[in-house]
């Protein structure tokens, strides 16, 4: 069980930092002519991969918290 919620929560990581990064493209907080520095852009790629784990951590404890209710109603 361990490693499969390793693996769901490397997944959805992947997923949710994919869809992060889709975001800020689309609807973007600095001007265009306001290019961050090296440095910024590496706190902000940092700050991607944690919120991504954070959230995929909480989905993955969510997802298997609920297949442990559902086995445990089944009998």
């Amino acid at each position: 069980m361990v490693k499969t919620s390793l693996l769901i929560m490397a997944v959805l990581t992947v997923l949710v930092a994919m869809g992060l990064r889709w975001r800020e493209e689309r609807v973007p907080l600095v001007k265009a002519a306001q290019r961050p520095g090296w440095i910024a852009a590496q706190k902000a790629k940092a700050n991607r991969w944690v919120t991504a784990a954070a959230i995929s951590a909480i989905g993955t404890t969510v997802i298997l918290g609920g297949l442990h209710w559902l086995k445990l109603l089944q009998g």
